[in-house]
């Protein structure tokens, strides 16, 4: 991807272009010595154009992403609190579901798929690919392999999934995806260690790196987990560390800012501290982290729920729009709008519409709370349930 080539910018014969400063041609005699040629390292990546076209796309005006890429482990948990068996045509009956609501694709700009889903279709025989492109969303893949322990480390652990993502993402690339996941973690419980910060910003950047040189806008998520007892304080703080950490090593690997979207956590305090922050706080610090470590070049934040209910992760995502912000601050929720759906649909084809219609509600929530109009007037009992599970595992 980094290929590294050298241009002169327009300059005249006598001026050649140093950054943001010119040398022009000195006259008399040192004008023999004024003549050497200063060049300019510029990215020359095959797919640039075209990962900046697909982040503005996905990054567009009251739309965001659709996350359905938990495994197969994870889906049979949700299915099996309906009663159903973790089987491939449970998992493809819900995912169809899911991404056939007819109307998603005016409040989704992408979705992000697990690998079995990316080669699956309808039971009509229709590529969910093809599927979500009739709609105009952009199909997504998870590339990491998930977490595993951290030796040397404080019980942490780090995100595998490098051997062999180039040559995979490749083939992700030809079936339709055009960006990528990848999610590793940071516990406050833990630390974290410097250790596993480091692993974790290392890893995300490489993950990134060979995403663009694959044709894939990556999705740069350090998830830092809600369990803890800390103030938001001291979550602000260890979301400056880790982001400075992140975008170091972004610019180390030569990773183009513009072709990227961010899945930060939103900055709250642990979920057993003994004080709740209100939607304004949250949006408050969140901001002002982000705003303190996010360069403005980087499209698109879309924020993960982390086990919040469904109508806390749309208000606070509402507050964080009341102004507005260098970049487009939206969603990429899972449970926080899967959860009144799953729990509508039972697993009966009798209720598959009635399950749509509650996912277009939370759609059209967060569509309104990314433009900074939403009210939760009206809102059910469901949507205000909380979903956080200590330990929770994807």
């Amino acid at each position: 991807m980094a290929c590294v080539s050298f241009a002169k910018l327009n300059a005249p014969s006598s001026s050649w272009i140093v950054g943001q400063q010119s040398l022009p041609q000195r006259s008399g005699s040192s004008a023999r010595l004024a003549t050497r040629r200063v060049s300019l390292p510029i990215r020359a990546g095959a797919y640039t154009d075209e990962l900046i076209k697909t982040a503005k796309t996905i990054a567009s005006p009251g739309r965001g992403i659709l996350a359905i890429d938990e495994s197969n482990a994870t889906c049979g948990k949700r299915l099996s609190s309906i009663g159903l068996d973790n089987t491939e045509p449970n998992r493809q009956a819900y995912r169809q579901l899911l991404l056939t609501t007819p109307g998603l694709g005016e409040y989704i700009s992408g979705a992000i798929l697990f690998e079995e889903t990316l080669y699956q279709s309808t039971t009509d025989g229709k590529k969910f690919v093809d599927v979500l492109h009739d709609q105009k969303i952009v199909p997504g893949i998870k590339v990491d392999k998930g977490l595993v322990p951290l030796p040397g480390s404080n019980n942490e652990s780090w995100c595998q999934g490098l051997d062999g993502l180039s040559s995979r993402s490749a083939e992700y690339y030809k079936q339709g995806a055009r960006f990528a996941k990848w999610r590793t973690v940071v516990s406050i419980p833990c630390g974290p260690s410097a250790l596993a910060v480091k692993e974790a910003a290392w890893g995300l950047a490489r993950y990134a790196a060979i995403s663009q040189d694959n044709g894939l806008v990556p999705i740069v998520e350090p998830e830092i987990l809600l369990d803890g007892d800390h103030p938001i304080e001291r979550t602000l703080e260890v979301a400056e560390k880790v982001w400075a950490e992140v975008f170091y090593y972004l610019a180390e690997n030569n990773v183009i800012f513009e072709g990227i979207l961010l899945k930060p956590s939103m900055v709250t305090p642990g979920a057993e501290h003994k004080e709740r922050a209100n939607p304004e706080t949250i949006a408050k610090y969140t901001l002002t982290m982000l705003k303190r470590r996010v360069p403005p070049a980087v499209p698109g934040i879309m924020f993960l729920s982390g086990g919040q209910s469904e109508m806390e992760a749309t208000l606070n995502l509402h507050a964080m729009n009341q102004s507005p912000n260098p970049w487009h601050v939206s969603f990429s929720y899972a449970r926080a709008l899967q959860n009144t759906v799953l729990k509508t649909w039972q697993g009966r084809p009798e209720n598959v519409e009635a399950a749509q219609k509650a996912l277009l509600v939370r759609a059209k929530a967060n569509s309104l709370a990314q433009l900074g109009k939403y009210s939760a007037e009206g809102e059910s009992e469901e949507a205000k349930k909380g979903m956080f599970v200590k330990g929770y595992t994807y």
